[in-house]
Formats: C-alpha cells, structure tokens, sequence
C-alpha cells in the first residue's frame, strides 16, 4: 500500500501524540510503523519543505532515507469538473459569509478583543473544512496519481480525497490498521 502523509500529522500537537510525544520521536514510530506494515511512504516536495520547519535535521534525514519526495504529476492529470464547480461554489459561500462577519465586526466597536475575534471567526469562515494551501492540494493530488492513501489530520485534505475515492487515515486511524499489536508508548508488545 502507498501512503502520502501531510505535515499536520507531525505538526497538530494532538495527533502527533499518537505517535510520539515530540516530533523527532513520532516520525521515528511512523517510519517503524510503516516500514513494518510494508507500506511505501510518499511526500509531496513541498511537504517535505514545510515538515522541514517542524522537525529536526535528523528527523527529516530518516524520513527521506525512506520515502519518495516529489511533486504530483500537474501536466498530465484529469479531473471530473463537478470537483471544480463545488470548490467554486463553497469559495464563493465563504467569501459572502466573511464578509458578513467583517461587517458586523465593523458596526460593534474597534477593541483589540473584537478585532480578534473578528480575525478568529473569518480565518473559521474561510478556511475550516477546505483545501486552502498548495501543499494541502500537492498531498490530494499525488495520493490521486499514485492510487495511494492519505494521512492528514487536516479536515480540507480529508474532505477533497473521500470526494476523489481515496482513503483517508487519521493518526489513530493508521494506528489502529496498522500497528500490529505494538504499543508505542512503551515501545514493547501489547
């Protein structure tokens, strides 16, 4: 089975626990985990480059011992337009309902605690739930290509690999399929 992981799994403090209390210590457990289920490990570049911020030299010098790093192939991929048209169509949504709580924010008064929870509230309306980044986009599309799955804690990634057919693993989802009976925690069989 081919897997192509996203930042967040390394990144979100709650599911990185799920394989380590420290970064360094939960890409170790995923590689032994992955390498011990016979997966093959993929990482879009541009996911490596942003991992790159979060975890040591050392971390990212095993995982790319181990992984394929590359792009998705944009120049020869197709996709069903109704992909399109509902992203379009749920931008569209969000830019209306962030301009409503931009408005609002406006008619209540300018204190620091009202300009961020405007700021808070917009970031939600806009962004919660959909791709918003290219490497979110890289991890969908090269799941895509290589007929892999996914392992993301990040809701957008999810949300567009189940509408394109691709499996999704959350951390303790991965966990769950494909640990084998080892408790990493202790490091010693369950």
């Amino acid at each position: 089975m081919r897997i192509v992981i996203d930042t967040s799994i390394f990144s979100n403090p709650v599911t990185r626990n799920e394989f380590g209390e420290e970064t360094s210590s939960a890409i170790e457990n995923f590689i032994d985990i992955a390498l011990k289920s016979g997966l093959e490990i993929f990482i879009p570049s541009s996911i490596f480059k942003e991992l790159s911020n979060f975890a040591s030299e050392e971390s990212m010098i095993s995982i790319r011992k181990v992984s394929i790093i590359r792009g998705p192939d944009m120049l020869s991929m197709q996709f069903p337009a109704v992909i399109f048209k509902t992203f379009i169509s749920d931008i569209r949504e969000r830019i209306d309902k962030g301009l409503r709580i931009a408005e609002k924010a406006i008619e209540v008064s300018k204190t620091a605690d009202n300009v961020r929870r405007m700021r808070n509230e917009y970031r939600s309306a806009m962004r919660s739930g959909i791709i918003d980044s290219v490497e979110d986009l890289d991890v969908v599309l090269l799941a895509k290509e290589i007929g892999g799955a996914v392992l993301s804690a990040d809701e957008g990634i999810a949300n567009m690999a189940d509408s394109l057919g691709i499996e999704v693993f959350s951390a303790k989802d991965f966990k769950i399929k494909f640990t084998h009976g080892i408790n990493y925690e202790s490091g010693k069989p369950e």
